[in-house]
């Protein structure tokens, strides 16, 4: 009896120690999935964090590379169409009133009027101006740039602030000579496009016969 009661209690705790170890086996099992996914779900947030922080920087530096240095920036331009000369406060005009003719595009050896190139501006055209006493081989350099698009205004203009301006509706770029790479990213960055009222609108069928033009 005594034997049969030894043996009872023996396979007792046989079960008692096998469930206990069973237990131990499925905590330890727990515990393993909740560092695994831990460690799997702080790496994803890490590289949701790398790659959002790669996409911000590189909208940041689509933002700087749209932007040109030294060009600045003129709002609440008026555009009605108004007869005789208007006392622009630019020089050149980046906008404001102006007559209801605009100046054909393209390159032109003499000044045209401020009243009919703002149109143009209007328009989304880029004016490029520069001073008649530019070095030959500067004006041609200049000379190209109206055939690149038919929105490209190139004239010579008088008292300059600098050797060479560059205008659209509401932006400016002084620059001092024409080999400055910022010209080209200013055509690419405002001709139709930036503040002018009415991009779309034709710089041709106007006032004007450029030498030639894009």
């Amino acid at each position: 009896m005594a034997s049969k009661q030894s043996k009872a209690s023996k396979q007792s705790k046989a079960k008692e120690r096998q469930e206990r170890l069973r237990e131990l086996q499925n905590q330890q099992k727990r515990a393993e999935r909740r560092r695994n996914y831990l460690i799997f779900g702080g790496t994803a947030v890490v590289a949701l964090l790398i790659i959002g922080g790669t996409a911000y920087g590189l909208m940041r530096q689509d933002d700087s590379v749209a932007g040109v240095d030294g060009v600045e920036h003129f709002t609440d331009l008026s555009n009605n169409h108004v007869p005789g000369d208007v006392d622009y406060a630019q020089n050149p005009p980046v906008g404001g009133d102006h007559n209801e003719v605009w100046q054909n595009c393209g390159y032109y050896t003499e000044p045209v009027e401020n009243v009919n190139a703002v149109h143009s501006l209007e328009h989304g055209a880029v004016w490029i101006t520069y001073s008649p006493d530019l070095p030959d081989d500067q004006v041609e350099a200049l000379q190209s740039l109206a055939t690149q698009g038919a929105f490209v205004l190139v004239t010579p203009y008088d008292d300059l602030p600098s050797p060479i301006v560059v205008s659209s509706w509401g932006y400016q770029l002084q620059l001092d000579n024409a080999d400055d790479s910022r010209i080209q990213q200013f055509m690419d960055e405002f001709m139709q496009a930036g503040d002018a009222p009415e991009i779309g609108a034709p710089c041709t069928g106007g006032t004007g016969t450029p030498q030639f033009s894009g």
